[in-house]
Parts: structure tokens; sequence; C-alpha cells
């Protein structure tokens, strides 16, 4: 079962305890440590370019960390996000985000971001691994699911190779930023999840790796 937020105390420190570990990730809960870099992250354009926010701010990034104090990975109906701490450096990365469905509590959908100094070193698809393999195998999900932006070609690029098979294709279904979008909808089902430990890590890739979130 995955923790609940909380931390411990190593060596007279204090360390956030982690849902999981990849190779190279803690990915754990938010603190207030990490509120200064996950807005300057959120803030950059090129990050929000396929995002639901825009102008990210500091309010913003207190707001959101507090609220996931009274939250936990796992919680149906919420948006949760999970910091992606690079373990050698203990450094923020970027992070995580699921939703498992409200009514069907073996469901749920994921989004990741990556800061812009840590793309295309594989973080992205390290981390993605690495929840679905905690869902399918720690949360008991059946199913779980992926949007993005059509545009977005290095997230759908991601997701196929992470397994996720592209479901649909829907056509100006989101009024965002202005204008009608268009998004992909990707999906892996616990049966098609294979339960041994992901390939070695780092892995480069050429691309930026960023997904919606809502």
């Amino acid at each position: 079962m995955a923790l609940a937020f909380g931390t411990l105390t190593a060596g007279g420190s204090v360390v956030t305890a982690p849902y999981f570990r990849t190779p190279r990730l803690d990915i754990r809960p938010f603190t207030s440590f990490d509120v200064a870099p996950f807005t300057a992250y959120r803030s950059d354009p090129q990050v929000a370019r396929y995002q639901s926010w825009s102008n990210f701010d500091l309010e913003q990034g207190l707001e959101l960390v507090d609220q996931m104090r009274d939250l936990e990975l796992g919680s149906p109906g919420s948006w949760y996000q999970l910091a992606l701490e690079d373990r050698a450096r203990r450094l923020l990365v970027g992070d995580l985000a699921c939703k498992v469905d409200a009514c069907e509590h073996r469901e749920m959908e994921i989004g990741f971001t990556i800061a812009p100094d840590e793309q295309r070193r594989g973080y992205a698809r390290e981390a993605v691994e690495g929840l679905l393999h905690h869902a399918f195998t720690a949360m008991g999900m059946h199913r779980v699911t992926a949007v993005t932006d059509e545009r977005n070609t290095a997230s759908a690029g991601l997701l196929t190779r992470v397994g996720m098979r592209r479901e649909g294709h829907l056509i100006e279904n989101v009024f965002f930023k202005g204008a009608w979008g268009s998004e992909f909808l990707f999906a892996k089902l616990a049966r098609e999840h294979d339960s041994r430990p992901a390939h070695p890590y780092p892995r480069r890739h050429t691309a930026p790796t960023q997904a919606d979130e809502s």
C-alpha cells in the first residue's frame, strides 16, 4: 500500500517518505520546500503551453501544495501531484499528476511535467513507467489513461513508448486558452502491464516530454 503524506527523521534531518522509487527518482509528496522550484518551472511559458494553467505564480504554488496535505495518492475524484526528486542531487526535476475516477476506483488518469533544465534526460519516461508499475501492482488499478494535446508530439511519443495504446482522437473537444483544441486519449490495462522492473536508466531523449494534467 502507498505511504500516507508524512515525514521521517533520518540523521537529524527531515525527509519526506516516498510513495515509490525508480532507479534515479524518489516519487514523493510535495513539501513547502518544493514551492519555489515548482513555481519556477510551472511559470515557464513553454512548460505551460499544453497544460491547463497560465501565469502560474507563487501564491498558486503555495495553495496547490497546501491542498495536497489533505489528500494522498489514490484519493478518488481529486488530482494529486507527486514530486519527482533526483535522489543523488536532492533536486526537484518535475512532477506527476494522477486522479482516480470518482465512481470507478480502479481507473486512473495520469499526467507529467518536467522542468525545462531537466528535460531530455529520460526523467519523464522513468517516472511514468514507475507510476504505471505502482498503479497496477500496488494500487490495484485496472486501467490507466492519459490525455494530451494533439500538437504535443513529444508527450504522445512518450506515452506510446511506455506501452500505452492510443484509443481515441478527440476533435475540437475542449475550449483551451482561447481556441478549440483536439486531444489524443491513451490507455493501458493491468493485464497488458509487464510486472518485471523496467529497463535500466538513464536513457536520453531528443525531445522535451510534457503532458496535460487535466
